[in-house]
C-alpha cells in the first residue's frame, strides 16, 4: 500500500516537470521564430540555426505536448510524431 501512495505522490511532480519542459521547448521555438521577422540577415540566419538545433534536440516523447504549446503561442512550427519525420518546416 505504501508503494502505491508513494507513486501517487510523484505523479503530480512528474506531470508538472513534463508540462514545464514542453512549455520551455515551445518558448524557445517561438523566440527563434521571432528572429525571422528582423530585417537583418545575420539575425535571421541565427534564428534559423537556433530553430534547427532546437528541433533536433527535442525528445520524441514530448512532441505532442510541445505542439499544443506551439499552437497556443501561434508559432509556425509543428512537430511530427516520432513515427514520421522529425520536424516540419515553417
Amino acid at each position: 500500500m505504501a508503494v502505491f501512495i508513494h507513486h501517487q505522490h510523484h505523479l503530480p511532480q512528474t506531470r508538472l516537470r513534463q508540462w514545464q519542459q514542453a512549455r520551455t521547448w515551445a518558448r524557445l521555438i517561438r523566440e527563434a521564430e521571432a528572429l525571422w521577422h528582423v530585417d537583418v540577415r545575420a539575425l535571421q540566419r541565427m534564428g534559423a540555426e537556433e530553430l534547427s538545433q532546437l528541433l533536433e534536440e527535442i525528445p520524441p516523447a514530448q512532441r505532442q505536448r510541445i505542439n499544443r504549446w506551439l499552437h497556443g503561442y501561434a508559432a509556425a512550427t509543428r512537430l511530427h510524431s516520432s513515427r514520421r519525420a522529425k520536424k516540419v518546416g515553417f
